[in-house]
């Protein structure tokens, strides 16, 4: 029997994701938000949903557009300070020895040490409560070879990202690979 733990803001996984912009100046700026996921496959969308308080609010608003940049396992400290730091006090760039790097479509900059990064242009604004949702349409995806797969395929065993969990405020990593989706259900 199911037993009710109120209404929270949990499903599972949700995706260390790594938001990057620029600021007023042009300066790179990057920040860990788990509030987004795939909405929309066509056009290909992603959404974000930050704090108005948050500097990467501001910036989204004024540049139309954003990357989301998927830190793998082996960046997880460097992830968790994105999420730390403001970018109106640090630059977390030169802190984290990470690299900047411009996107050749939208006006955000992404990880250029991470795994993949989606270059996204602001296609809606949504005023939900405390976070105003983002929907970004995805112009294009970065990736490092070492993490394609058959057919140029992102392979997640390879990307090997970060998923977060609200109740225990904890990072965890993939687990294992359970059967192929719209396939193992035939069997029933």
């Amino acid at each position: 029997m199911k037993k009710s733990v109120g209404a929270k803001t949990i499903v599972y996984p949700t995706p260390v994701l790594i938001v990057g912009t620029y600021d007023d100046q042009g300066k790179a700026n990057v920040m860990a938000a788990a509030w987004g996921g795939i909405c929309c496959s066509r056009p290909p969308c992603v959404a974000v949903s930050l704090r108005k308080a948050t500097y990467t609010y501001g910036n989204i608003v004024a540049r139309k557009a954003f990357t989301l940049s998927i830190p793998s396992e082996s960046y997880v400290e460097q992830a968790d300070y994105f999420g730390l730091a403001s970018g109106r006090d640090v630059d977390k760039f030169a802190v984290t020895g990470l690299t900047a790097v411009p996107s050749e479509l939208v006006d955000a900059p992404y990880v250029g040490e991470f795994p993949f990064a989606l270059e996204c242009k602001l296609l809606h604004t949504i005023e939900i409560g405390l976070h105003t949702q983002f929907i970004g349409e995805v112009v294009d995806i970065k990736a490092e070879e070492s993490v394609l797969g058959e057919g140029g395929a992102l392979d997640i065993e390879k990307v090997r990202p970060i998923l977060f969990a609200p109740e225990n405020r904890g990072y965890y990593g993939v687990g294992e690979f359970l059967g192929q989706a719209f396939s193992i259900g035939r069997r029933m």
